[in-house]
């Protein structure tokens, strides 16, 4: 039998406590051990910030001398706030009082001006994570319009606040403070614009503001639109605020705010204090300041692995879940989209989560997707997208993404109709049409512009991927011995003849024996080995051949064993190139796959002539398996990051086809030669 446990018992009153499942997880995982009834002296006793509940735990404590946790959102909440049933990403925990409340130290007052912050390590993550959350415009609700209108720079930027806020009264001011600021705003920039920032409780119609209609005129406006903090600040000559949380997000982006509150981000020589917290008296850097809130105090947590985090990965997280919100959130019609495909298409694409519109339509006529989608999203099969469809959405104002698997697909193949946990959408061409640009290829042309931590990421999942052996369909297969006798070892892989990446990707070698054939000649010495296609091996696509000129025909092998067995790969436009450049293997292109012409290949076909500058491997990586393709976690039924997803593939935690694809993939076997029928 155990002892005791030596977590602290921590007792809880408040509604929220009982409501609210992550946020008992997030303190059970912290390492409080929950419980209800009555506490004892030695006990401690949550309590939600300043809520009108807490008056309920402050008495308990006052009867049964238990100690009070105050517990509050983190800086980085949520898509949308808690009163849509979000859950948070993490918590505040502090044992002395809300971190915004002035009237005493908190924990995080004490943080702040006490330790020393002068770690190099933990001042550069800070640097790189501020830099991120400014570019991915992260707040700590991200319920954001990309399109909103930004006032034409040159403003004063005033943030008003919801009456009644905890934050207000506890930060030792009033409504009159805000009276007070617009006057000093006016005054002091006798001038410009002012652009006071409408509260989004208050432009939602849930609570009041302090500023209105009667608040306008002459050189003063309201802005209720959706924009993010970040886009405001950009504009912005000056900020001020009372006590709210853009106080902080405006020291992030640069600014000096006027402060006639005392919020935690105050007396710390990074703003103009109107009312000055005289025992704050040390002057921090931006990243001191950011590491010590972000990376010291606030506790985050990891919703698919159900652990807590560090910040760059719930960074990762939103990054993930407010990508899918913005492109999805008004809706698709989509076209070109087989029937097993529709249900995860619109798992993926169409989550109600996003928004009352977030929904998929189908659309089989190529007429009736346009005219619907007109003004909004099309999506559109890549491979089955009619002439000049683009042009004619583009005339409409209609955006066209194109959609197709992405490189960590699944467990399984397409063809056998397994659900796809990855899928890239392209608005600019496909990554496999080398006769037009792609997005893809402008994310690898920019890769060098990509900060150290970028690149830092690319190479930890390049790392990761190469241990688990992770590919594009993780199939397995047979293991082979070589006797190559000190011989160069060179992995060729079939393709399916029919692809399009073939068609458009390729010239004078355009099949799997032309390939053979050249790659005998350019290389007369080599042991070779031909891998045929997983679709060919299974007889659903087109391409077998005899392959008389390889040494070894590695009939239902692994091609990750296949690879981490060959000196070089030799191939017109297959993804096995790319795997093998993740496995700092030669690739030989004698077509125009994503991956060449940019410094990583020995290049031996039609690499179009506007590819360039030359990408480093870990810029490569980041393009391909972090910017371009949107990832499905169908644990959580979440988007999410592409570690998530590795580690699902690594570890088989995936649901199983259904029997009414397994059937299908049946019989789709059996009538191999209709294949365009599913294709």
């Amino acid at each position: 039998m155990g002892g005791p446990s030596l977590r602290p018992r921590l007792f809880y009153f408040n509604g929220g406590f009982f409501t609210q499942s992550r946020v008992r997880r997030i303190l059970d995982l912290a390492g409080y051990d929950l419980k209800l009834g009555k506490p004892g002296p030695d006990d401690l006793i949550a309590v939600w910030g300043k809520s009108p509940t807490s008056a309920r735990g402050e008495k308990v404590a006052e009867h049964t001398d238990a100690q009070l946790v105050h517990v509050e959102d983190a800086f980085l909440r949520s898509l949308k706030p808690g009163r849509d049933g979000e859950p948070p990403l993490g918590l505040t925990i502090d044992h002395s009082r809300p971190y915004f409340d002035s009237t005493g130290p908190s924990d995080l007052e004490a943080l702040l001006a006490s330790e020393a912050f002068d770690d190099a390590h933990e001042l550069s993550r800070a640097r790189n994570a501020m830099e991120r959350i400014k570019a991915l415009n992260l707040s700590k609700y991200n319920d954001f319009d990309d399109n909103a209108p930004i006032p034409k720079p040159g403003y004063v930027l005033v943030i008003d606040q919801t009456r009644g806020d905890a934050s207000i009264k506890h930060g030792n001011a009033t409504a009159d403070h805000f009276r007070e600021m617009l006057v000093y705003a006016r005054e002091e920039h006798p001038n410009a614009r002012i652009v006071i920032k409408t509260h989004p409780e208050t432009s939602a119609g849930h609570r009041d503001g302090h500023f209105g209609a009667a608040d306008v005129g002459g050189n003063v406006s309201l802005y209720d639109h959706k924009a993010s903090p970040y886009a405001l600040m950009e504009g912005a000559v000056a900020v001020y605020t009372v006590s709210s949380g853009m106080g902080f997000e405006a020291i992030l982006a640069g600014h000096q705010p006027v402060i006639f509150g005392q919020p935690f981000y105050a007396g710390w020589g990074l703003s103009d204090d109107r009312q000055p917290i005289d025992r704050r008296q040390r002057a921090l850097t931006r990243p001191q300041l950011f590491a010590g809130v972000m990376l010291r105090y606030c506790t985050w947590f990891d919703p698919y692995r159900d652990r807590l985090c560090s910040l760059e990965q719930v960074i990762d997280t939103l990054e993930a879940l407010t990508r899918a919100q913005r492109q999805d959130k008004g809706g698709h019609i989509a076209l070109g989209m087989r029937l097993w495909k529709r249900g995860p298409i619109q798992e993926i694409f169409g989550a109600r989560r996003f928004g009352k519109d977030a929904h998929v339509r189908f659309a089989a006529d190529p007429e009736v997707a346009l005219r619907d989608a007109r003004g909004g999203s099309l999506l559109v099969w890549a491979g089955l997208e009619p002439e000049g469809y683009a042009l004619r959405a583009a005339t409409q104002n209609t955006t066209l993404l194109r959609v197709e698997d992405g490189f960590l697909r699944s467990r399984g193949l397409g063809a056998d109709l397994i659900a796809p946990l990855s899928l890239v959408t392209d608005d600019k061409g496909i990554y496999y049409d080398p006769t037009r640009p792609s997005a893809l290829e402008a994310l690898i042309s920019a890769s060098g512009k990509l900060p150290p931590d970028a690149l830092r990421r690319a190479e930890r999942l390049r790392a990761a991927i190469v241990k688990t052996g992770l590919n594009k369909y993780n199939l397995g297969g047979n293991d082979f011995d070589i006797a190559k006798e000190g011989r160069e070892v060179i992995l060729v892989p079939g393709q399916v003849e029919d692809d399009a990446s073939i068609r458009l990707g390729t010239k004078d070698v355009a099949t799997n024996a032309g390939l053979l054939a050249i790659v005998r000649h350019d290389f007369p010495d080599a042991f070779i080995i031909y891998k045929p296609h997983p679709d060919v091996e299974a007889g659903l696509r087109d391409g077998a051949i005899a392959a008389d000129g390889a040494d070894l025909i590695a009939n239902g092998a692994d091609p990750i064993a296949l690879i981490m067995k060959a000196d070089r790969v030799c191939t017109m436009t297959s993804l096995l190139g790319f795997e093998a450049l993740l496995r700092d293997v030669a690739v030989t292109c004698y077509g125009a796959p994503f991956y060449a012409g940019w410094g990583l290949t020995d290049d031996r076909g039609p690499v179009p002539a506007r590819r360039g500058p030359e990408a480093s491997l870990d810029g490569l990586v980041h393009a391909t398996l972090i910017g371009y393709p949107r990832y499905y976690d169908p644990v959580t039924r979440l988007p999410c990051p592409v570690e998530v997803v590795v580690d699902r593939l690594a570890s088989g935690t995936l649901p199983q086809a259904g029997l009414r694809n397994r059937l299908l993939a049946k019989a789709q076997g059996a009538l191999a030669g209709y294949a365009h029928l599913w294709r």
